[in-house]
């Protein structure tokens, strides 16, 4: 069994000392007072004296190391003991060796695939458990940030996708509707209104707002009821009705 240390920095390495000032700041409020996260730097420390992490690169692995709390970019903070690993010496050099392969510089991310997510992997294949949750969540909400916004935008797109289609659908239902009346036998005193718009548009309005309702009666309706109701489907023969519903 051999021990495994988590070495955490402030991430101090801007060009701008009011910039890394800041920084020191806003850890200081929110992870010293708050104890709810910062902007923090972290490698891994097992067998020897050398820590390892990762970082951008433009060529190679990302991997490296440095002597235990002396990475020269950031400003030491704190070591946190993570547990003990069951891992010899050589599984521990073979685990260093592929995930210098599998982490290259160029894969660098900020958000999602920096030096905190490496040492989350590293301990687990190291078998104890992963970092506290403090050292990486503003990276983390700040994926999850993204995340979401990208998902806002796909159900968007396919919120848009969906009233277009259903227009088209809506379009195609009145084109076929006007189709068959042009087509349907004619009865007297129906003549002028049946194949024009205003007649569709209140048939379709009647059919959204009221439903269609059935004739109290199997025979088609007088010429009397025609003069006193003023709404078309009442003006239908019942067998317009069924052709058309």
């Amino acid at each position: 069994m051999k021990e495994v240390v988590l070495h955490v920095y402030d991430v101090t390495n801007s060009d701008s000392e009011k910039t890394n000032n800041t920084i020191l700041q806003i850890n200081r409020i929110f992870k010293d007072r708050i104890g709810l996260g910062g902007i923090f730097h972290s490698a891994v420390q097992v067998y020897g004296e050398e820590e390892w992490s990762f970082g951008f690169c433009e060529n190679g692995s990302g991997v490296f190391s440095c002597p235990v709390g002396k990475n020269p970019m950031y400003t030491y903070r704190e070591r946190i003991v993570l547990g003990e690993t069951e891992c010899g010496i050589a599984a521990v050099n073979r685990i260093l060796r592929e995930l210098g392969r599998e982490w290259q510089g160029q894969s660098y991310d900020l958000l999602s695939r920096n030096c905190n997510h490496f040492c989350d992997v590293l301990c687990e294949r190291l078998g104890v458990p992963k970092l506290p949750g403090w050292v990486n969540r503003f990276a983390n909400a700040g994926d999850t940030a993204v995340v979401v916004a990208e998902n806002t935008a796909v159900k968007f797109r396919q919120a848009k996708t969906e009233i277009v289609n259903a227009s088209r659908v809506a379009y195609r239902f009145m084109a076929g509707l006007a189709s068959k009346n042009q087509a349907s036998p004619e009865s007297p005193g129906n003549n002028q209104n049946r194949g024009s718009p205003t007649f569709q548009g209140a048939w379709f309005k009647n059919i959204i707002s009221a439903g269609a309702k059935p004739s109290s009666s199997e025979s088609a309706p007088s010429h009397s009821q025609d003069a006193d109701d003023g709404t078309p489907l009442r003006r239908q023969s019942s067998t317009e009705q069924s052709t058309q519903l």
